[in-house]
């Protein structure tokens, strides 16, 4: 059974305009559970569950905990979901939906998952890391055999957003997988959860204090070490953008094609709003149009009304 969808690759007339090259979206925020994380951690539980388990536990801040209390009910297994107290309540509705058991730990998303590691030693229990397992990364690599297939030829650069680094590893995978292995990627965060940026600075993983950025789901305090090994066998260039650019990417996103998406993705997509200088010259642009279930129209408004300007 396949958890995730095959979306669209999408050309977007107006990015496109601004960059003055062709810019291409990967509508990764129309999977069932709004964003690419129905890929990777699909894979991960339908992984789990062939070798036996009997249910699932993740610990997470949203996205992820959404994908996996998705992927129990479609294979039929009891999932635990364990967050912080920073979840909406909102997300954590849309968790017991699917009719996983949320329990709420800690303030942060590393006390979830210490607490979800003790949960994980009960027998057959599949214990489903949000962005650190090889599994996740194989599953989010599925959507470059897709682009390969559709494109025919590989673009100018890819630009994604880097949370805790499992989308970047998994698109990595499949960019060399695919023979993409020259084509540049621009790996986007937000200041106040510029983790990534900080590790490549330091040339060694480096744990933030703590997350001050309205963009939550890139709030991995440290990256996966796959990550920051990958900057050193492809060309990846790390870029930081503000709250307020990320936040206006998001609404003009939904002018533009009439989709929501979290501040998280927006950040990705600033990139290209803002005409980032890694971008100039490159050619054609793709874009991991990572979605993210955690938004909506009254919190973007609300959003618009706090972000500085």
């Amino acid at each position: 059974m396949t958890i995730h969808i095959e979306t669209p690759l999408l050309e977007s007339r107006s990015m496109g305009e601004r960059m003055g090259v062709p810019v291409f979206l990967k509508m990764e925020a129309l999977q069932p559970v709004g964003s690419f994380k129905a890929r990777g951690i699909g894979e991960a539980c339908r992984q789990r569950a062939g070798g036996g388990a009997a249910r699932f536990v993740c610990a997470s801040g949203g996205n992820a905990g959404y994908a996996a209390a998705y992927s129990g009910r479609r294979l039929g297994l009891p999932t635990t979901i364990v967050v912080p107290t920073s979840t909406p309540e909102e997300m954590q509705s849309r968790i017991r939906a699917e009719k996983a058991q949320v329990i709420v730990h800690g303030d942060s998303w590393d006390d979830a998952f210490a607490y979800a590691e003790e949960l994980a030693k009960r027998p057959r229990t599949g214990h489903i890391h949000p962005f650190d397992d090889p599994q996740v990364w194989a599953g989010h690599a599925t959507m470059v055999d897709e682009l390969a297939a559709v494109l025919g030829e590989p673009p100018g650069a890819v630009v994604a957003a880097v949370g805790g680094g499992g989308l970047l590893c998994g698109l990595l995978e499949g960019m060399h997988r695919v023979g993409w292995t020259r084509v540049p990627v621009l790996a986007v965060e937000t200041e106040g959860a510029a983790s990534f940026a900080a590790s490549i600075a330091a040339g060694r993983i480096v744990q933030l204090e703590e997350i001050s950025s309205i963009a939550t789901t890139l709030g991995a305090r440290a990256v996966a070490e796959a990550a920051l090994e990958w900057t050193h066998r492809h060309p990846v260039t790390s870029w930081t953008t503000s709250d307020r650019a990320a936040l206006n990417a998001c609404l003009d996103f939904a002018d533009d094609h009439r989709v929501l998406v979290e501040p998280a993705c927006g950040a990705a997509l600033a990139a290209v709003y803002t005409r980032a200088k890694p971008l100039i010259g490159l050619g054609s642009i793709l874009i991991i149009v990572c979605g993210g279930a955690g938004v909506s129209r009254s919190l973007l408004d609300g959003w618009d009304k706090s972000v500085p300007t």
